[in-house]
């Protein structure tokens, strides 16, 4: 399973980027900005959660370690 987390601050266009927490990517933010969606077997899976849990919110993929 593979741990996904969202960036609680979000990007200049208002966008939290949801990170794959097993790859270590350089762009992973500070622990204190991180939210845990939780361990899922891939990223599309993540990605529903994420959707689920902030509807509001715009979320996508980190491209260096989220590739769909």
């Amino acid at each position: 399973m593979i741990k996904f987390i969202v960036d609680e601050q979000p990007t200049a266009k208002g966008v939290h980027l949801m990170h794959n927490g097993n790859q270590g990517c350089e762009d992973m933010p500070k622990f204190d900005d991180q939210i845990l969606i939780g361990y899922f077997a891939n990223y599309e899976l993540a990605y529903k959660r994420a959707r689920m849990n902030w509807p509001t919110e715009k979320v996508e993929g980190c491209s260096k370690c989220c590739i769909a």
